[in-house]
């Protein structure tokens, strides 16, 4: 007898789409002479020290298992980061726990907390992951459309009109990938408001917080009320260049956090020791070679922005991450028939706003962590696509 496979996949795995980012990718790099402005990575290699102490610790025979939550030390410096950044203390031992990049960190929180039907709501456009990981664990991912209008802010009332018998969390990202927004202080007050209103968990993925280029990030654990019932996420990979390494942690109450070692314990059991080492290194001696990485994606910022101006291409302008996220209505053609026909014509690659959830439709993201050449280019070739459609 043969075996059906497609009888025996789970119908929820089946029945999900692919990532939209990276079955455009996966085409895209077959393809010669790609100036590629979709996949969000530093263009940057990891910092030497940080790279140095990584090969060292491999020198020294630092091959093991660390405990399932992490090296003491990394959560120690880990917790003395935030404090030192934002004034919300965790407690290193039982608070912190280090994962296998951010992206894990997200499908733990969301593990922990979701039963079967339980609705988290989700601010878009968003990461491409986040509704996925909902739908992975049980739950029900109920969109919150954000607009350039607003700046591609989430509000407090459209988080209380979204809100039903079966919410259980809110999950967002600032700044925010794809579209570069930021969120200020007031707003997430009042955010804040609703979320102890209706007893709400936040999981707030603020991955991107040392790429804000205008005003403070404001860490919305460190908000009054709000540290004991926010998961808060957040890693290596952008600010210190070290997106192939796959480090990140969650922060949060003792009884989440023990949930989600348990998860990570069966699963990945813990990170990497090397990597672990060298992320201590990021943060004692990083910070200098970090702001120099983030003055450069600011003046490329600057660059993109200026650079659509020039081409008739609409952009809200980004205030954090290193995204642009340009409107292609006037064009007429979806993100996707947009982006593909960019890609055959031009070979430029971008990514369909609508891979970024429906929200994300009429728009495309446009990573600017690339060289400034590559950059100068890839406009130079938009420019050229779009004059058919002046």
């Amino acid at each position: 007898m043969t075996l059906n496979w497609s009888e025996r996949i789970s119908p929820v795995i089946r029945d999900m789409p692919p990532s939209g980012i990276r079955r455009f990718f996966d085409l895209a790099s077959e393809m010669t002479g790609i100036i590629s402005l979709g996949v969000g990575e530093p263009d940057f290699v990891t910092p030497w020290a940080i790279r140095e102490t990584g090969i060292q610790s491999l020198r020294q025979g630092y091959t093991m298992y660390t405990s399932n939550a992490g090296l003491l030390e990394l959560r120690e410096e880990i917790a003395a980061h935030l404090h030192g950044f934002y004034s919300v203390r965790y407690e290193p031992r039982s608070e912190v726990l280090v994962t296998v990049g951010v992206s894990e960190a997200v499908d733990l929180a969301l593990r922990a907390i979701v039963h079967s039907g339980d609705e988290v709501l989700i601010a878009e456009p968003c990461y491409v992951s986040y509704a996925p990981c909902v739908t992975m664990a049980g739950g029900v991912p109920v969109p919150l459309t954000t607009t350039a209008d607003n700046d591609f802010r989430l509000t407090a009332a459209q988080v209380e009109a979204a809100i039903t018998p079966r919410t259980k969390a809110l999950l967002f990202n600032y700044p925010n990938n794809p579209t570069g927004a930021t969120m200020p202080r007031e707003d997430l007050l009042e955010i804040a408001k609703v979320v102890e209103k209706h007893n709400l968990i936040v999981i707030s993925d603020e991955v991107y917080d040392k790429l804000t280029y205008e005003g403070e990030h404001t860490c919305f654990a460190a908000l009054p009320g709000m540290r004991d019932r926010t998961i808060l996420l957040n890693g290596f990979s952008k600010a210190y260049a070290m997106t192939g390494w796959r480090l990140g942690y969650a922060c949060g109450h003792s009884e989440v956090i023990a949930a989600m070692t348990k998860i990570h314990q069966y699963t990945m059991i813990c990170a990497p020791i090397t990597v672990q080492k060298a992320a201590i290194e990021a943060l004692r001696n990083g910070t200098e070679e970090m702001k120099e990485m983030v003055s450069s994606y600011n003046q490329r910022r600057r660059l993109v922005l200026k650079g659509f101006q020039e081409i008739g291409l609409p952009c809200f302008e980004p205030r954090g991450a290193f995204y642009a996220f340009p409107s292609i209505r006037h064009t007429g053609l979806s993100s996707e028939t947009f982006a593909w026909r960019l890609l055959e014509e031009t070979k430029v690659a971008v990514v369909p706003g609508n891979a970024l959830g429906s929200a994300g439709e009429g728009h495309i993201r446009c990573s600017y962590a690339s060289s400034v050449e590559n950059l100068t280019e890839a406009i130079e070739r938009m420019g050229r696509f779009l004059k058919q459609f002046a």
